[in-house]
């Protein structure tokens, strides 16, 4: 029985992370950048709280719950805000700084179960007509020990150049026109890789499905319909034809994985979801679309321009999908030819059930 003993060890480091690994270690900022020649407007998404212990403000500030309060708080700390703001996101109109001005009071919004902070810039920026932007982010660096590996979703309008990008610490800067579109599409199809193996809820779903596989063709229809499922759901949010709140799908993404692991727990040691594999897999792969959708907040306006970037997203999934089955199925193959091979999986499943209970509970609107 040792001799499985590094089996285990494996699948319960790749299984069985901790509920607080998810999304809590790093952050994304998002831009939008609008404008023509010396007249630039620039919307930042922030997270709040991060923002304020950022700007070491007060814990009344961050730790600031209801939406009125939040208002207040920024509103009450403009001036720190828009100093650490401006010092670390900037704009350059032919290598020459533009100048920023907050042209109106902060807003929040949620997103991904955080709250974000709105701020509305704009740009004045100095020179005559056919000159070159360029957009830099140092926002929330790793240096400030607060999150590490921040990345600034830039998506740009800008004298008749649209197009988006990810700036990271190794690249901070874009320049408007010289980025090509295969740099565009790497950059994206990695955030998608990032979001899946960061975004500990899809993969826990996808590995419950596995655990409950036994034959090559049960995970290749597993893949084959969660893929085309959630791509589904995944464009046409792109398109605006579907908007569903995060305060839905959420919960939903949770019960989606407690069913598939329950029904491990409770089937035989065939199929455990038999005939039932491809509707389930099907139903929750449509909502499990609109999470990955919700990772670029793609419902806004003029997302559907940045076709290539939605897809490279998509795509750096789909690999990193495909690259978890292929590393895991095996293993979980090794796993059944043991004697206690029904015990095992039990075991596996439980933890699952486990922490997807955890974030239903969290996840759903209770009153306190």
């Amino acid at each position: 029985m040792l001799r499985w003993l590094p089996v285990f060890v494996v699948l319960a480091a790749l299984l069985l992370p901790a509920p607080a690994a998810a999304h809590d270690a790093t952050t994304t900022a998002r831009a939008e950048v609008t404008g023509t020649g010396t007249d630039v407007r620039v919307v930042l998404d922030l997270e709040y709280d991060l923002l304020m212990k950022s700007a070491w403000l007060y814990a009344s500030a961050y730790d600031a719950r209801e939406r009125a309060e939040q208002l207040r708080q920024l509103k009450l700390n403009r001036d720190a805000v828009v100093e650490y703001v401006t010092e670390r996101f900037a704009v350059t109109y032919d290598d020459r700084p533009c100048a920023p001005t907050l042209t109106r009071d902060a807003d929040v919004r949620p997103q991904d179960r955080k709250t974000f902070a709105v701020l509305t810039f704009t740009f004045a920026c100095q020179g005559g007509p056919g000159g070159t932007h360029a957009i830099s982010s140092a926002l929330f660096p790793d240096a400030e020990t607060f999150v590490h590996s921040t990345e600034t979703l830039v998506r740009y309008d800008l004298d008749g150049e649209r197009g988006s990008a990810v700036l990271v610490a190794e690249s901070p800067t874009l320049k408007v026109g010289e980025r090509a579109r295969s740099d565009q599409a790497g950059e994206f199809f990695l955030l998608g890789a990032e979001h899946l193996l960061t975004g500990l809820d899809h993969v826990l779903f996808l590995l419950a499905l596995l655990i409950g596989a036994r034959r090559l063709r049960d995970v290749v229809v597993t893949a084959t319909a969660f893929t085309a499922a959630h791509s589904i759901t995944f464009l046409l949010a792109a398109l605006g034809l579907v908007d569903v709140p995060g305060a839905i799908v959420e919960p939903v993404i949770a019960a989606s994985i407690i069913v598939v692991a329950t029904a491990n727990l409770l089937g035989r040691d065939e199929d455990r979801l038999g005939r039932r594999r491809l509707p389930i897999v099907l139903a929750f792969g449509l909502v499990h679309g609109l999470g990955f959708a919700g990772a670029l907040d793609i419902d806004r306006s003029g997302s559907w321009e940045l076709l290539l970037s939605l897809l490279s997203f998509n795509a750096g999934i789909e690999a990193t999908q495909l690259a978890l089955i292929a590393v895991l199925f095996p293993l979980l193959t090794l796993l059944r030819r043991t004697p206690w091979a029904r015990w095992a999986m039990a075991g596996l499943s439980v933890p699952i059930v486990g922490v997807s209970l955890y974030w239903l509970v969290e996840r759903l609107p209770l009153p306190l």
